[in-house]
């Protein structure tokens, strides 16, 4: 008997399984950044650890609708997601600096001025 994780692989063509193979590595990417764990993320996302661990690697195809929730909690548009996004000719800030942006503007206010005063003094000190 052939397991159904067996077939799912089987069932990609080449394509397919590179897509989402650099699909689950950028999800990984964007959870490390963001400090989450596998068992974190399959929370928010109402899935199994071991479901979020296969789609990381490639394993499974990641359902169309987790996109949307994927690119709430990872604070960048379902384009960039997917990688449809190069960045070329892009202005404004880098997709990490936007990402700690969105995070800090997550945070009580009491912390973002503790965060704000820390920011400007080490900027006040790089422009001496």
């Amino acid at each position: 008997m052939i397991s159904q994780l067996a077939l799912t692989v089987r069932s990609m063509i080449p394509k397919e399984q590179q897509f989402f193979k650099t699909l689950g590595a950028r999800i990984a990417q964007l959870r490390q950044e963001q400090s989450l764990t596998q068992q974190a993320l399959a929370d928010e996302l109402g899935i199994a650890q071991q479901t979020l661990a296969h789609y990381e690697v490639g394993r499974l195809r990641i359902p169309v609708s987790l996109l949307p929730g994927l690119s709430e909690l990872f604070a960048i548009p379902v384009d960039e997601l997917l990688g449809l996004k190069n960045g070329a000719g892009k202005r404004g800030p880098t997709p990490k600096l936007q990402r700690q942006i969105e995070r800090l503007s997550r945070l009580p206010k009491a912390k973002q001025r503790v965060v704000m005063e820390m920011l400007e003094g080490v900027l006040s000190q790089a422009g001496r």
